[in-house]
């Protein structure tokens, strides 16, 4: 099978798409045939190697895991030994390492029945985007009626969380960039304000909660525009640099929750079938409904994650492989 490898850290040029040997599903694992995958930032911090933290979970000279990928959606081959939730057809979705690839095995807990209602490109964008900002609403506290904020609404977690917000009846502001903004509105924000020409941190307005999926404010910028218990989710990267900057960009937060009534959270979301319970049934509902800018085959995916790196991408990049 065909499958995207890297073998030393480096530019998206490093990427390869070669010939591997077609994965066998292990006791509780079910083999899909990968009809699609979805880009997130982790690929190209693997890729790059950086910040160089990277390095203590992936290898410290070379990768050692050197499939990329996560994201994937398709059709069930084979299941291993004691899955009986899933059998060979069925369209599914999920999370597993190496989906750049024409078959990927994944664990039977970390896999979803794919709803009827959405595209295999659709159902790979509801990954690592979408938990990032389900599991940040919630450690926010979300409810009906809440005034929240997202900075960044157009970008991969901003258009997941902008729709899930509203499922939850919350009063949404989402804030991008000028092209972006009838984007923002129609899939539910109920103001969108473009930061090339207001910046909202100098206002008056207060939000209970702020979901930054960008990170180009201070924390104190974003505390001025909190209510006074308010909730600040931090999913971009506050202190930017390849060394020790991004501890701090965890630790000054947590401090700051400590001496403050407002609280600084900062989230890395992780797999949960409970959470892709959900997400199947809002995209089920129509509540969810993945925003996909781009489309590239499997051996364009260094340009994906080329383009997916300029930090311009509108909703998600998705990988599209032939069935």
């Amino acid at each position: 099978m065909k499958a995207i490898v890297y073998s030393r850290y480096g530019s998206p040029d490093v990427l390869r798409c070669e010939e591997v040997e077609k994965p066998i599903p292990q006791d509780g694992e079910v083999l899909v045939q990968v009809r699609a995958a979805s880009v997130n930032p982790a690929d190209w911090h693997f890729v790059r190697g950086k910040p160089y933290l990277v390095h203590l979970l992936a290898g410290l000279r070379r990768p050692k895991v050197t499939r990329l990928g996560i994201d994937f959606a398709g059709r069930v081959e084979a299941v291993g030994r004691d899955v009986t939730r899933f059998r060979p057809g069925v369209e599914v979705f999920g999370t597993a390492r190496g989906a750049f690839a024409e078959y990927v095995c994944a664990s039977d807990s970390a896999v979803a029945e794919k709803p009827p209602n959405v595209t295999f490109e659709q159902a790979a964008s509801a990954g690592v985007a979408a938990f990032t900002a389900l599991q940040g609403l919630r450690k926010g506290k979300i409810a009906a009626g809440k005034k929240v904020l997202i900075n960044g609404a157009a970008g991969g977690v901003g258009t997941f969380a902008v729709q899930i917000a509203k499922s939850y009846g919350a009063n949404v502001t989402g804030v991008c960039h000028a092209r972006n903004v009838e984007m923002v509105r129609s899939i539910g924000a109920d103001r969108a304000v473009d930061y090339t020409r207001e910046d909202f941190t100098r206002g008056t307005e207060r939000w209970d909660l702020i979901l930054d999926c960008v990170g180009n404010h201070s924390l104190s910028a974003l505390r001025r525009v909190m209510s006074a218990d308010g909730v600040c989710i931090l999913i971009g990267a506050h202190e930017m640099g390849d060394w020790v900057e991004p501890l701090l960009g965890i630790v000054k937060p947590l401090v700051l929750s400590r001496v403050v009534s407002q609280k600084f959270v900062p989230v890395l979301a992780k797999s949960s079938p409970e959470d892709l319970a959900t997400l199947r049934d809002l995209m089920l509902a129509g509540k969810v409904v993945p925003v996909i800018d781009r489309s590239y085959g499997l051996r364009d995916v260094p340009d994906a994650v080329r383009y997916l790196e300029a930090g311009h991408a509108r909703g998600k990049v998705v990988i599209s492989v032939a069935g």
